[in-house]
């Protein structure tokens, strides 16, 4: 059910809200048996510490073209943890309760064993994804 929070799609939709070229926007691995994604949730505040894998990364090198996001494959080095079946990328802005949540990324199962772990984004014509 990879799917763009409605609320992103709003912000995008009437401007304002998200640069992905020039804003900080991270990348979180995420393990659905602590959370739940729900079109209601907003910021980055309600994704319980729990259900984050890791440490959020920063996107580099992003781009748009045609309507396609895309920024470099991620990197999480000895990566250990519950199971990961999903990743949010959300807009950092430095405080949790304002920081916009973007995009629920799912379809993985990955149990972290301490190996590096990359995450890699479509290689087809949607990359990250396409709007």
């Amino acid at each position: 059910m990879s799917t763009l929070y409605p609320n992103a799609k709003q912000g995008m939709l009437q401007g304002g809200m998200f640069n992905l070229l020039t804003d900080n926007i991270r990348c979180a691995l995420i393990d659905s048996g602590a959370y739940t994604y729900a079109d209601a949730h907003l910021y980055w505040s309600t994704i319980p510490g729990p259900a984050i894998v890791g440490t959020p990364t920063l996107l580099a090198n992003k781009s748009i073209t045609n309507g396609v996001f895309d920024a470099d494959d991620v990197l999480y080095q000895s990566l250990t943890g519950p199971s990961i079946e999903a990743v949010i990328l959300y807009k950092d802005t430095g405080v949790a309760g304002t920081s916009p949540l973007l995009a629920y990324l799912d379809g993985i199962s990955i149990l972290p064993q301490g190996n590096d772990l990359v995450v890699v984004w479509d290689q087809g014509p949607y990359r990250i994804f396409s709007l």
